[in-house]
């Protein structure tokens, strides 16, 4: 996509439905457009006035002096229709609809939305909307909007899908001095969707940290894409609401949005770099730690605080976080010792005690931030009788400027007598909270984005050149000529043949004669499986024989299934009899597939076997840009991992085969979108290679 650029900075704009009449959203956007101080020109439109608000009002958007860069609609969802396509022929290059009525109606409105896109896009304008409360930029300025008054000059872009959080953000951050580049409230999302907007404030030299509210993301791959680029240049913080199963109706309800599976979006935003943010109050901290600290060199943090207490809550968060308390060198230590009082603590956290005065801060604070094992540091502050908030504060400023490149965060933890002091640290730009979590909350997300930003450019993504398409699509055609959804074993061990996958061979028998011959071809032991889509559990209706060393064996096994198959389900049309090569235990492990309706297929690892479903020990990537690092660390996370490098004697598996696996399993469910599900459990994991036993493929 091209730039936004004559969205936030038109030479012109045209308010189409703009009035006279104070208290109207048409006229409001006329005001905030004047009161933004925008350098250009301004067209009110509607064919009832003369003047408004002191500037010449014109009947249609196409009897301006000139094209309007942008225009804003603030006329009833009806006649948005013709409006645009006016705007279309008169060379309009943007629209910004603020008129609702649209998807967030039902399908009446949906139909109406869609129309008004294909006029926009007939005519090559790109539209923001519609349901939406506008834009603002506090740098250009310019103010197209119903919002009550205009941001706080600031560095931090709010792009939102909700505009009702838009009007609260803005009120509320008059109240607490906060500073934004940009607010934009996406409405619908019909056209331009919070990709767009990040991709812009990423390149926006005005913007340090972007933050967004969003329901729902609209276009998965197009997303992944950009977060993963602007997470490279500044910080990228979301807060996704519909997590829950309510909450996920509710958005549907809000705008239109298809909720999407949360596992999926948590995954979508840790491989994209994005740094989810929980709720609003944390979305904030985040945002301002951004806006005013410097991202840390690593995650070693440091305590100063005047109370046991508070020191040992601290200690608990940053670990339970998974960052590190730093550990001081041992001139550091002894010149703690050596002015501190016998009873502090010299170790971290550093406890000056409670009688502690701003001289005993700083010269605690001073060496602490001098220490090369130290990263941040946090200062609690407890209401003693002694204690001198001010002084404390004035403290930490000093120290500010001395390290520079050190985070340092501050909890005052009391009300009236903390008040002067945490203002004084706020006003300077050091985040200070009433208790230590958010501040760790927030040097983790500093932490966060540090080691995002530090990973290599240009990693690549997961290929299989010598993959056999043909074959894949053969077995694929087959089932669906066959009028099914799930491939049968023999079926799905083809496909996974042909992208190089190791899987144990099979063969589908019609007969138990077919069947001694394929075990024969085989090689015994083998197992014989009831073949039968309909038929989950195959031991529990006694479909499954195992350690059949002979033909004699092979041929009853085969009688026997079938019989009991008979028996316990007999409206079921069995496929056959499943012949495989019975192969030598390993490490059971699995490897799954399922498709996200915005970002595709996610790949899960984990424990296999019986003990999927008990120890749930599993982790997950898109396969979206997925790369070898990416993999490795996805072993990483699970206790399959500890089984897999050797435990307790046995020797180590081979962790590059089932790396390899899950990459060619990538490689296929990403080369073909008809693959809806996939569960290979068990893989066996060998000290050399690894090999896929039972194989499910569903197909859409």
């Amino acid at each position: 996509m091209g730039s936004l650029a004559d969205f936030f900075k038109p030479r012109s704009v045209a308010i189409i439905g703009a009035s006279k009449s104070p208290g109207k959203i048409g006229n409001v956007i006329v005001r905030n457009m004047i009161q933004s101080g925008f350098s250009g020109m301004i067209f009110p439109v509607n064919p009832k006035e003369k003047e408004i608000e002191g500037l010449t009002c014109y009947a249609s958007v196409d009897r301006t002096p000139e094209p309007a860069d942008l225009a804003v609609l603030s006329i009833p969802a009806a006649r948005s229709l013709d409006a645009a396509g006016i705007c279309g022929k008169s060379g309009v290059k943007n629209l910004v609809v603020i008129t609702a009525g649209f998807k967030e109606i039902g399908k009446e409105g949906m139909d109406l939305e869609r129309r008004l896109v294909e006029v926009c896009r007939q005519y090559g304008m790109r539209l923001l909307g519609p349901n939406c409360v506008g834009l603002m930029d506090t740098h250009v300025p310019i103010n197209a909007s119903f919002a009550a008054g205009f941001p706080l000059k600031g560095d931090i872009a709010f792009i939102s899908q909700s505009g009702a959080m838009v009007l609260s953000i803005l009120d509320w951050s008059y109240q607490v001095g906060l500073g934004f580049s940009k607010f934009v409230s996406l409405g619908n999302k019909a056209d331009l969707t919070e990709a767009h907007f990040i991709e812009d404030a990423a390149e926006d030299p005005y913007t340090k940290v972007i933050l967004c509210y969003i329901e729902d993301v609209e276009d998965g791959p197009h997303f992944l894409e950009v977060a993963r680029r602007a997470g490279r240049k500044k910080p990228v913080i979301i807060l996704k609401s519909g997590t829950s199963q309510a909450g996920a109706q509710a958005a549907s309800s809000h705008t239109g949005a298809l909720a999407g599976s949360d596992l999926a979006y948590e995954t979508a935003f840790r491989q994209s770099g994005v740094i989810r943010a929980r709720s609003m109050p944390e979305l904030f901290d985040l945002a301002v730690s951004f806006a005013n600290q410097p991202v840390p060199k690593g995650d070693r943090i440091a305590v100063v605080t005047n109370s046991g207490g508070p020191g040992i809550v601290a200690t608990d968060i940053i670990e339970l976080k998974g960052l590190k308390m730093a550990r001081f060198t041992k001139d550091t230590v002894e010149e703690l010792r050596g002015y501190l009082p016998a009873e502090s603590n010299i170790y971290n956290p550093v406890d000056v005690l409670g009688d502690a005065k701003a001289d005993r801060y700083r010269f605690s604070l001073e060496k602490v931030l001098a220490d090369p094992g130290v990263d941040s540091a946090v200062v609690l502050v407890c209401p003693a009788g002694v204690t001198e908030p001010v002084e404390t504060a004035r403290t930490m400023l000093e120290m500010r400027k001395t390290y520079p490149e050190k985070p340092l965060f501050a909890a005052f933890m009391g009300g009236a007598r903390l008040e002067e002091g945490a203002k004084l640290l706020g006003e300077a730009g050091i985040p200070c909270f009433t208790f230590p979590e958010p501040a760790i909350s927030s040097i983790s997300g500093l932490v966060s984005y540090a080691r995002t930003r530090d990973l290599p450019v240009g990693e690549e993504t997961i290929q299989s050149p010598d993959a056999d398409l043909k074959t894949v699509k053969a077995v694929f055609y087959d089932v669906k000529r066959d009028n099914r959804l799930v491939l049968l074993g023999s079926e799905a061990a083809q496909v996974l043949g042909a992208y190089g996958i190791p899987a144990a061979p099979t063969l589908l028998a019609h007969s138990p004669e077919e069947a001694s011959l394929q075990a024969e071809q085989l090689g015994y032991p083998v197992v014989l499986k009831i073949a039968s889509p309909k038929i989950m559990h195959k031991t529990d209706v006694g479909g499954v024989k195992i350690g059949l060393d002979s033909p004699e064996k092979v041929n009853a096994g085969f009688l026997e299934i079938m019989d009991n198959v008979h028996r316990y389900l007999p409206q079921v049309v069995a496929h056959g009899v499943e012949v495989q090569k019975m192969m030598p235990k390993g490490v059971e492990l699995i490897i799954g597939v399922t498709r996200d309706i915005q970002f595709g297929p996610l790949i899960a690892f984990g424990l296999g076997g019986i003990y999927v479903n008990l120890l749930k020990d599993v982790s997950f990537r898109l396969t979206n840009g997925l790369t070898t690092r990416e993999i490795k660390s996805m072993l990483a996370e699970t206790k399959a991992y500890t089984l897999l490098r050797g435990y307790r004697g046995e020797k180590p598996a081979d962790i590059g085969a089932i790396i390899e696996m899950i990459g060619r399993v990538a490689g296929l469910v990403s080369d073909f979108p008809e693959i809806n599900e996939m569960d290979i459990n068990p893989v066996f994991a060998y000290q050399e290679g690894a090999c896929a036993l039972d194989v499910k493929i569903t197909v859409s």
